[in-house]
């Protein structure tokens, strides 16, 4: 493994502006080689030495920018990094051109093994919802704790809302959807965006909305946005086609670490009614439901969703540990 520390500039307000590599006050972005892979990977120092490490893995069309508000919040409770999936974020496309959830999967524990940082409390949202899934469940010794905050996991009968999305992994649609929204304005996009992910877009800032219009325009300039975007999507559906023991539920039954669930009541991506189904899939599990939250309540919401986190790793910290606390 090779590591190497990519560049930033001093931010002038809480949200820094457009730049190459965009890094938020108090973060460090650095770059990871890997077999197959590059990952770049977003930390924030840790408050003091001896805190439990964590990883973030974002979800689909998303990059490890998506957890900064929740990292800072967490500050002191556990050492933070987060990281792109390849060909997301600043990571660039793999090797091999695989996007698919057991690719980003291996990609997180090649990761995870090579800095000898697990067991971490590993976050995932959306498709890394179900990426951490995965990962928990075939390396358990990897996950202290297990945070998903609205997981891609299957569902029978999907939203109408969501199948947009799910469509954009069919071959050829990516590139006509490219084709028909070429007049469109980056303004545009990302109000679709929010629109889609948020249960109340009014709580986007306008700093934080112009940041996001910065961000897409970057991403949207590098040559293998849409390919990223179509094959990850494709992969995703894939491994909702999938049986027996590689099924994403049966792996979640599988998963050993104590587990939060979050799920938003206006989330149009995930149906709400999977928390249910995952409460009673996942062994060791906390259910924190939000009925104005979206689809990304760790942006929404991010102060709720640190509650809970810390609830949860003091409620499931080693005896020793909490004798000695």
């Amino acid at each position: 493994m090779s590591s190497t520390e990519l560049p930033s500039v001093p931010p002038t307000s809480v949200l820094p502006k457009a730049t190459a590599v965009r890094v938020a006050e108090g973060e460090r972005l650095r770059s990871v080689r890997l077999p197959g892979v590059t990952l770049a990977i977003r930390s924030r120092p840790p408050a003091r030495e001896g805190l439990e490490p964590a990883l973030y893995v974002h979800g689909l069309g998303g990059s490890s920018q998506n957890w900064s508000a929740l990292m800072a919040l967490l500050d002191g409770v556990v050492a933070s990094e987060a990281v792109d999936l390849p060909g997301f974020g600043d990571s660039p496309p793999p090797d091999d051109g695989n996007y698919s959830i057991t690719a980003h999967a291996r990609a997180v524990i090649r990761y995870l093994d090579s800095t000898g940082r697990g067991p971490v409390h590993l976050f995932g949202n959306s498709l890394g919802g179900a990426v951490s899934t995965r990962v928990a469940a075939v390396r358990p010794d990897l996950v202290r704790t297990l945070t998903l905050i609205s997981p891609a996991l299957p569902e029978l009968r999907v939203q109408r809302t969501a199948l947009p999305t799910g469509l954009v992994g069919l071959p050829g649609v990516a590139a006509l959807f490219s084709r028909f929204t070429r007049e469109w304005t980056t303004e545009q996009r990302v109000r679709g965006v929010t629109a889609l992910c948020y249960g109340d877009p009014g709580r986007v800032s306008p700093e934080a909305f112009q940041h996001a219009v910065e961000e897409l325009e970057r991403r949207m300039r590098l040559p293998y946005f849409w390919d990223a975007l179509t094959r990850s999507t494709r992969g995703l559906l894939s491994a909702y086609t999938l049986g027996g023991q590689h099924g994403l539920w049966r792996q979640a039954e599988r998963v050993l670490a104590p587990t939060l669930l979050v799920y938003g009541g206006r989330d149009q991506l995930v149906g709400f009614r999977m928390a249910a189904r995952a409460a009673r899939t996942f062994r060791d599990c906390r259910l924190v439901t939000l009925p104005d939250a979206g689809h990304v309540a760790m942006m929404e919401y991010p102060e709720t969703v640190a509650t809970a986190v810390r609830e949860l790793i003091a409620e499931t910290a080693p005896a020793t540990e909490t004798a000695g606390g």
